[in-house]
């Protein structure tokens, strides 16, 4: 039942891609260039610079795409409660015989596959220019499913919010810019104030950054990785079902007050 009802959002989804094709031609170049301008900053800054141990280059393009990844992914369970709001759907798809938070994220599924392409496509033509022989495939896996995971969770805070208090865009521009900065994007977390520091290794986003970089770029299998992995995982288990239950309860809110239409 489920299945069949996710691939009918899948069709409708793709159908909807397929009628804006310049959409495809954006998802390409722009990951291109973004690659292009990261070769050159870290050909400015020198080969010298290798944080956690590898070229400033992999350090980049791991950070800034799958931090990307998450971001675009919590951003649609965002997208898709605000567009229902506008267009006035958003009632009749919260009375349907689906759970509201089970809706959400059949809604929000095509989003993390068009992200995933995307992800694949700009880290692996960063990975081939810096050959690195000794990925971890388990620990990828892992740590990119306890971070989709991450990510629907507090996808499914944002649109709560954006029902409770028509402001989960808002919430959700703050919590980006905030793990931009402090969950190791663009530079290490040790480059951080010590105060942020410890702030910094409250977010997932921090272990999930950390994570990949060990498990592609190092194909490593020690303590350090096994210890993000039990993080992350840590992190889904109270994270999803406190997830759920916020955007089930401020669903069941706006129903009882009559303002789940209002926008």
């Amino acid at each position: 039942m489920i299945l069949d009802k996710m691939a009918a959002v899948l069709k409708k989804d793709l159908l909807t891609a397929l009628r804006y094709r310049n959409g495809f031609v954006f998802a390409i170049v722009a990951p291109a260039i973004q690659l292009a301008t990261f070769y050159c900053l870290s050909r400015a800054v020198g080969p010298q610079f290798r944080p956690e141990g590898m070229p400033y280059f992999l350090f980049l393009i791991v950070g800034t795409g799958f931090y990307t990844f998450l971001i675009a992914g919590i951003h649609s369970f965002l997208q898709t409660v605000q567009e229902s709001q506008q267009t006035g759907t958003l009632e009749v798809l919260m009375t349907t015989s689906t759970p509201p938070p089970v809706l959400l994220i059949l809604s929000a599924m095509s989003a993390f596959g068009s992200g995933a392409v995307q992800l694949v496509f700009y880290m692996g033509a960063g990975l081939m220019l810096f050959a690195a022989p000794h990925i971890n495939l388990a620990g990828c896996a892992l740590v990119f499913g306890f971070s989709v995971v991450i990510s629907i969770a507090v996808g499914l805070f944002a649109a709560g919010l954006q029902i409770a208090i028509h402001k989960g865009s808002a919430v959700l521009w703050l919590l980006g810019s905030t793990a931009w900065l402090m969950a190791g994007t663009l530079f290490p977390v040790e480059a951080l104030p010590r105060t942020l520091r410890l702030v910094s290794m409250l977010l997932p986003f921090t272990h999930s950054l950390t994570g990949m970089r060990l498990a592609l770029v190092e194909g490593s299998s020690h303590a350090a990785l096994v210890r993000e992995i039990q993080i992350l995982g840590l992190c889904s288990i109270l994270l999803m079902p406190v997830g759920i239950a916020f955007f089930a309860w401020t669903v069941r809110r706006a129903r009882q007050l009559g303002t789940l239409s209002f926008y």
